[in-house]
């Protein structure tokens, strides 16, 4: 009896392990046959399968990121009862191939972006950092590591960013481009340059922060400095930024109380007080006669209202008396450093305020200018690593945190618009708007299309879908915005300090006159297309012109409607 007892319990044993098995085996057969026909939907969508059956796969920006505004809807909802512009625009059932669906595509964009951000900030492996080599692959001299404040910087000459590709050949020429002597790493990504070395060194340990867009090699750490002398490499280094003429200018009451630095030279030339100037880290180089003196633009002396040529011809190499009344100015590499640091807000905003605009209506230099003229990030709907990587921080935010001044948006939803209690209207000129956002498209933000792109079927798609949005964006604004400030792109361009006053108390923050000042020497920002490039072809055909001038005629109607000052006349049809 106790034999079959024993059996029966051993066979048992074998039966319920053998179970486990198969219950396991079942299980992971199934986790693989739901993946093989996952995949297999993916493939089908890629190759003509509709929207609704496969998930969009995002267009991708040259660095390997997402491009957010490609996820732009082509063919934007037009606020009831405009009956004239539904008519004007053709009907386009089938767009070109990189316009597709807005809301899919938004959440791959953002599933991608974060999934690549939080992979950027795994722990790196510290131990091998501390043998790394700083100066085989560099032409600068390494100087050792040292400490840094972020409040008072040792090397404050000028400030870059760049979150993905930063390495350090990329700073030493950044900085000997400027003229400047030191340049300095830190965080992996943060590059800062000047004419003088840190006082307090650290141990070479402390600089453990990998370079993010070269592996090996050390990019300073936390609050702590690699450094580099890069003075010989002025002679190589290509120089972007020349000694640029600013004018001739009344000269203030007392040139040594309004300017911190001077020097008086027989012989005085510009590149001997250009030299100088930024040697001494200022952006402005002031000349009368034989006397030089360097400083920046402020309220005293404010580069506003320059004086004819003429009443500074003459003036080098003469003996000047010091109640000389007009003084040669020139702006040396060096970068207006005041209005560089930025930072988060530190309690939630009460007040929830759009940066709104058209594609290609200088969204991104609007935040350059409000980010420097208040020393806080902006926000975006969208997630751009490009924006990113070139210091918008707020990019990683989250678009509704309430952590950033205002929040970027090319949305035109009546959905969209309601979240928000206020907002900034960005309008530009719809034919140069159509221009940049192709350009943006094809080339990136600081390239230009092709001759081929431009004479392709894609830009008369692109024309035809496009431009109704330009009108149907402002018009929904208008209608469902609940407190607008309308700002015209060519306005800002052409009055820079009071409309970006208008910008900031439309944001209820106070700034100084000379932050202001700071944002007009720094107005171009790091996205400026260099230059126009000319093509030897009207872009536009005289169809597209008719379409457009139609709708530029609704807008200015409809902000006269609300009124707002209609569109410049440089829009306007004459």
């Amino acid at each position: 009896m106790a034999k079959a007892f024993f059996r029966l319990q051993k066979f048992l044993r074998r039966t319920q392990f053998l179970l486990f098995f198969l219950t396991a085996a079942y299980l992971m057969a199934g986790s693989l046959l739901l993946l093989q026909r996952t995949r297999l939907v993916v493939q089908q969508g890629s190759r003509g399968t509709p929207a609704g059956q496969a998930l969009l796969v995002p267009e991708v920006l040259g660095a390997g990121l997402a491009d957010p505004r490609a996820a732009q809807s082509p063919r934007p909802r037009l606020p009831a009862g405009t009956a004239t512009l539904q008519e004007l625009a053709p009907a386009q059932r089938h767009g070109p191939h990189w316009l597709t669906s807005r809301n899919s595509e938004l959440r791959q964009l953002r599933r991608r972006w974060f999934h690549r951000f939080i992979s950027d900030q795994e722990p790196m492996q510290t131990a091998g950092l501390k043998a790394m080599k700083h100066t085989a692959e560099h032409k600068g001299t390494y100087m050792g590591c040292f400490s840094d404040d972020s409040r008072e910087r040792t090397l404050k000459g000028a400030v870059f960013y760049d979150l993905r590709k930063m390495t350090v050949s990329h700073c030493q020429e950044a900085c000997a481009e400027r003229a400047y002597t030191y340049a300095g790493l830190a965080y992996g990504a943060e590059c800062y340059c000047g004419n003088k070395l840190p006082v307090t060194a650290s141990r070479p340990e402390e600089c453990n922060s990998e370079c993010k867009g070269e592996k090996g090699s050390v990019c300073g750490g936390v609050n702590r400095l690699s450094v580099y002398r890069v003075e010989e490499l002025w002679a190589a280094a290509p120089r972007r930024r020349n000694v640029i003429y600013r004018g001739c200018f009344r000269a203030p009451e007392n040139l040594t109380d309004t300017f911190p630095a001077s020097l008086i030279q027989p012989n005085l030339t510009v590149e001997m007080c250009s030299e100088f100037c930024s040697k001494k880290e200022f952006p402005l180089a002031v000349i009368r006669g034989r006397e030089c003196y360097c400083g920046y633009p402020t309220g005293r002396f404010s580069l506003h209202g320059g004086a004819d040529r003429q009443l500074c011809s003459g003036m080098l190499n003469v003996s000047t008396a010091a109640g000389g009344k007009y003084c040669l100015v020139y702006q040396t590499p060096v970068q207006d450093t005041r209005c560089t640091d930025r930072k988060f807000l530190t309690t939630k905003s009460k007040v929830f305020v759009a940066l709104s605009s058209f594609p290609g209506a200088g969204n991104t230099w609007a935040r350059h200018l409000i980010e420097h003229a208040t020393g806080y990030y902006t926000g975006s709907y969208y997630f751009d690593g490009a924006l990113y990587n070139k210091g918008f921080k707020g990019e990683k935010d989250h678009w509704r945190s309430r952590r950033t001044i205002c929040v970027k948006t090319h949305e035109s939803g009546k959905t969209e618009i309601e979240m928000f209690d206020s907002a900034i209207l960005l309008i530009r000129n719809p034919y140069k708007s159509l221009m940049a956002e192709f350009n943006r498209k094809f080339a990136g933000h600081l390239g230009y299309a092709t001759d081929r792109n431009w004479k392709s079927k894609e830009w008369p798609d692109f024309v035809n879908s496009y431009a109704s949005w330009w009108a149907s964006h402002v018009l929904d604004w208008l209608k469902y915005g609940k407190r607008l400030l309308v700002i015209h792109y060519e306005d800002l361009k052409q009055s820079l300090i009071p409309k970006l006053k208008e910008m900031v108390e439309f944001l209820n923050m106070t700034v100084t006159e000379d932050r202001l000042l700071c944002v007009e020497n720094n107005r171009d920002g790091n996205f400026k297309r260099s230059g126009a490039k000319q093509k030897n072809f009207e872009p536009f055909t005289q169809e597209m012109k008719d379409l457009i001038d139609r709708y530029i005629l609704t807008v200015d109607e409809a902000l006269r409607g609300r009124n707002f000052t209609g569109l410049p006349r440089e829009y306007v049809p004459r």
